[in-house]
């Protein structure tokens, strides 16, 4: 399974945030720091700020912080809300697949998707961070948006 890149963008946000302390971040320094245009990490802080993960100030003396509950946040809750409830497959597109009414692989991609994500549950933002990632990202350095 692959998760969507705005998933992917929100969670390194997420981990480089764990690890900032008392450093003050703004959206442009984590985008550059996690190597993704701005306007995809505003997107991504937006909705991490709506789920209560990221606490995000503006003006002078703002900025960007992971609250306690997105310490603490298990990467399976988090990865679920931001892919949502969506089939690994498109069998409803456009047009939808002919083999929908008597398919069993979209009920075994549910599962294989459920185990995936029960995978997941156990793990936290804090223990995403541990040694060796936690030096790697307080050393991202804060790259201008190409």
């Amino acid at each position: 399974m692959r998760l969507t890149s705005f998933t992917d963008v929100a969670l390194r946000i997420v981990m480089r945030l764990a690890v900032a302390g008392e450093e003050t971040l703004t959206t442009r320094d984590v985008a550059g720091m996690v190597a993704v245009p701005y306007t995809h990490a505003a997107k991504a802080v937006a909705r991490l700020s709506e789920m209560g993960l990221v606490e995000a100030r503006r003006g002078r003396g703002g900025g960007l912080r992971l609250t306690g509950a997105g310490h603490t946040a298990s990467v399976g809750a988090i990865v679920r809300a931001l892919e949502g409830e969506g089939d690994v497959v498109g069998c409803e597109d456009d047009p939808p697949c002919p083999l929908r009414s008597a398919c069993r692989l979209r009920s075994a991609l549910a599962r294989a998707r459920e185990a995936f994500m029960a995978a997941l549950d156990p793990v936290t933002v804090d223990a995403l961070v541990a040694d060796p990632a936690g030096p790697v990202l307080v050393g991202l350095p804060a790259r201008p948006e190409e």
